[in-house]
C-alpha cells in the first residue's frame, strides 16, 4: 500500500511523466534517490504499470466513441472478453453487473467502421446480445487524482 511519499510521486508523474527524477524530487521535496527508489518499488509491486502519452484521438481521426454492453452465454465471458480485447479499436473491457455481462469502450473513425465492428461482435460465438451507446461528449477522461 503506497504511503504519502509514494502518492506525492504518483501525483507528479500523472501531471507530467516526462519530468526528470531531479525535477520530481524538487517538486515532492524529497531526494532524487528517494524518487528513483519509490518509482522502482511501485513498478515492482505493479502499482505503476508504465508510462504513456495521452493522445487526442479525435485529432487522429477517431472522433466516434462508444460504450457497448454485451450479454454472453454462461461460462464463456472471459474467453469472449479476451477475443474482443484484441481489437485495435477497443481501449477498455470490463465485467459489469446488471442486465449485461461486459462493457466495451471503443473508438472509431466513422459509422461504417463502427457498424463493421458491431457486426463482427455479433458473430462471435457465445455473444447473445449487444447494446451500443454513442458517447456524445467526454467530460472527464483521466486517472484518479491523489
Amino acid at each position: 500500500m503506497p504511503d504519502k511519499t509514494d502518492l506525492k510521486v504518483l501525483k507528479i508523474l500523472m501531471g507530467n511523466a516526462r519530468l526528470s527524477y531531479r525535477q520530481m524530487a524538487r517538486k515532492a521535496g524529497i531526494s532524487t534517490a528517494t524518487v528513483i527508489s519509490r518509482i522502482r518499488s511501485m513498478q515492482d509491486q505493479g502499482i505503476l504499470k508504465g508510462f504513456t502519452a495521452m493522445l487526442d484521438y479525435e485529432k487522429l481521426g477517431y472522433g466516434m466513441q462508444v460504450a457497448i454492453e454485451i450479454r454472453v452465454s454462461r461460462g464463456r465471458l472471459i474467453e469472449v472478453e479476451k477475443q474482443i480485447a484484441e481489437s485495435s479499436n477497443v481501449f477498455a473491457v470490463y465485467d459489469i453487473t446488471g442486465g449485461f455481462d461486459a462493457m466495451v469502450l471503443a473508438k472509431f473513425r466513422d459509422t461504417r467502421q463502427l457498424d463493421s465492428f458491431i457486426k463482427r461482435l455479433q458473430t462471435i460465438p457465445h455473444v447473445e446480445r449487444t447494446h451500443t451507446k454513442l458517447i456524445l461528449n467526454v467530460i472527464k477522461e483521466e486517472g484518479m487524482r491523489f
